[in-house]
């Protein structure tokens, strides 16, 4: 039974110790199982119905009653494998040609201006690119007024490695309307802009969103 599995040696805490992609088919099913039966460990489960569906090549397109035709699996598992599958087969279907692409202040413009401009706080929003400059990841780093202190760079980059980015482009909107940018808009703009020099994730821009207006702070130099 799973009870007699070291406990560094079952599933979930070997994901959460090691990475998922750690993890054999069977441990990643037998995490999704949960549970086995009172004669059956949950990894023993998970292995036979590998075995029933030929590994993932049959599994990925089994359906509820299919599933539920396996002895300890009920319809509750069934529903929930069948999510997941489902899940797997839509984030396969992604196609990178649909990410956005930024190659200009412009197109940072467009890409939040309807967003950002009718905020009543400001936001410091960082987007993360690929090496095609496709944006992969848009986060929200913090609320407030902008601050040195607080917009740190261990935050702001800790996304861009979690999510392999190539680089990023910070911005901010101001709710006055007006981008003019302020003293610490410029000292935090040249603080990331070292850092990411450091690390090696380019900072391409930092801009800064107005009343359908904005600031380029790499057009006014202030990112080299």
């Amino acid at each position: 039974m799973i009870r007699d599995v070291p406990v560094s040696e079952r599933p979930r805490e070997r994901l959460l110790n090691e990475g998922a992609k750690y993890l054999s088919n069977q441990e990643l099913l037998a995490i999704l199982l949960r549970s086995g039966t009172r004669h059956e460990s949950v990894i023993s489960l998970a292995q036979r119905m590998l075995q029933h569906f030929d590994g993932l090549h049959l599994l990925k397109d089994a359906t509820i009653e299919e599933l539920i035709a396996i002895k300890g699996i009920g319809r509750a598992k069934a529903v929930e494998i069948r999510a997941a599958l489902e899940l797997g087969r839509r984030i396969s279907c992604l196609r990178s040609e649909d990410r956005y692409v930024i190659r200009s202040p412009d197109d940072v413009s467009r890409y939040v201006m309807d967003e950002m401009r009718f905020l009543t706080q400001e936001h410091f929003v960082c987007l993360y690119l690929n090496t095609k400059n496709q944006v992969i990841h848009k986060q929200t780093v913090f609320i407030g007024s902008l601050n040195a202190s607080i917009v740190h760079p261990r935050e702001v980059f800790k996304e861009a490695f979690r999510r392999s980015a190539a680089s990023m482009i910070c911005l901010h909107n101001h709710p006055s309307g007006d981008p003019t940018p302020s003293h610490e808009d410029i000292e935090v703009t040249k603080r990331l802009a070292e850092s990411g020099k450091v690390l090696g994730i380019e900072l391409l821009d930092h801009v800064i969103i107005g009343d359908q207006k904005y600031i380029s702070l790499k057009e006014k130099g202030y990112v080299q």
